[in-house]
C-alpha cells in the first residue's frame, strides 16, 4: 500500500467516525427533553462562528484557519442536523 493509499485509507476512517458521532448526536438529540434540545442548538448555534471572532476565512493564513475553519463548519452541519430533527420531531 502506497503512502496516498494509506492517507486515503485514514481519511474514510475518519469520515466514518464523523458520521458515527453524528447519528449518535441524533439519536441522543431524539431522546431528549425540549429544553435540553434547545440549550444544544444555541450551544452550537453560538460555535458556529470561529472562536477569535474572524468570520471572513481569508484573514487567517491556511494552516492557522484550518481547524477553526473545520471546527466552525462542523458545529454548523450539526446546528442543521439538530434543527431538522426538531423539525422532523414537531410535524410527526
Amino acid at each position: 500500500m502506497d503512502r496516498m493509499d494509506r492517507l486515503a485509507a485514514r481519511i474514510d476512517g475518519l469520515e466514518g467516525r464523523v458520521i458515527a458521532h453524528r447519528r449518535t448526536f441524533q439519536k441522543l438529540l431524539e431522546l431528549s427533553p425540549e429544553d435540553m434540545r434547545a440549550q444544544m442548538l444555541q450551544w452550537l448555534e453560538d460555535r458556529e462562528v470561529m472562536l477569535d471572532g474572524q468570520e471572513d476565512p481569508g484573514a487567517l493564513a491556511g494552516e492557522e484557519a484550518a481547524l477553526e475553519l473545520a471546527l466552525s463548519d462542523e458545529m454548523r452541519l450539526l446546528h442543521d442536523l439538530a434543527t431538522a430533527s426538531r423539525h422532523r420531531r414537531e410535524t410527526s
